[in-house]
């Protein structure tokens, strides 16, 4: 198999930068139920259905009021837990089959798209929102790459338009998942970069090798290896920072 190039990582990576985008927006700006603009009030003659509708406008999710005032912090802690959870729980089930399931790459490939996902939403924000700039955040973080993340190729409108098109006009988990898959299916062409990415402890790994139970290694795996992600692109903002 040829050497992967820079090249050919940022020729993965900016439509699934630029697809991440629709993604997360749709996740961030969805208003559940109105509840973003809601305005909590205190008093004794405020109905049971209007402090249900209160104590929900306090949870710190998109879409509520608690997540429109949140700090930087709150709102990264939401995506490593809400979301990592999803992540980790879609990229652990090949660990059904053991050390078999780990000969192939679809655990990878999943584990890679989920925190390329997170890493995008982070940088998002840390006011890291370019194409350019997550694409080197990726590179970096994923890959251990620094890239030059200027296009490579002429079609990459149509590649980014096929990548989101089952989010248009809808924001369901069945439109969020299809999309989900085919930003995996991307990555698919860095399978011998794929390994690079931050992975869970060596226990995890063991446990991992199992069949069936080898599911709860990879999970929590990837929920360690996320934490891992994080803090490489708390150093990837500082360091881009002072550079600026």
């Amino acid at each position: 198999m040829p050497a992967i190039t820079d090249r050919d990582v940022v020729r993965a990576l900016r439509p699934f930068v630029r697809a991440t985008g629709p993604l997360l927006d749709t996740l961030r700006d969805v208003d559940l139920l109105g509840l973003r603009d809601r305005t909590v009030e205190e008093g004794a003659d405020r109905t049971r259905l209007e402090r249900v509708w209160d104590r929900l406008a306090r949870v710190t999710v998109p879409g509520t009021r608690a997540w429109a005032e949140a700090d930087v912090t709150a709102r990264d802690d939401f995506w490593l837990d809400r979301v990592g959870h999803v992540v980790s729980l879609i990229a652990a089930l090949p660990g059904i089959g053991g050390a078999l399931a780990d000969r192939l790459p679809l655990q990878s490939t999943l584990g890679t798209a989920g925190q390329g996902l997170l890493l995008s939403a982070l940088a998002g924000e840390h006011g890291f929102t370019s194409t350019e700039d997550r694409v080197r955040l990726l590179a970096h973080v994923l890959f251990h790459r620094d890239v030059d993340p200027t296009p490579v190729e002429a079609d990459e409108d149509r590649r980014t338009e096929d990548l989101t098109a089952d989010l248009k006009g809808r924001s369901t988990i069945k439109g969020i998942g299809r999309t989900l898959w085919k930003l995996a299916r991307v990555l698919w062409a860095l399978e011998g970069e794929l390994d690079k990415r931050p992975r869970g402890r060596f226990y995890h790994q063991a446990l991992g090798m199992l069949p069936v139970v080898g599911v709860v290694g990879d999970y929590f795996g990837e929920r360690s290896a996320l934490k891992r992600v994080r803090s490489a692109a708390y150093a990837w903002f500082a360091a881009e920072s002072a550079t600026q």
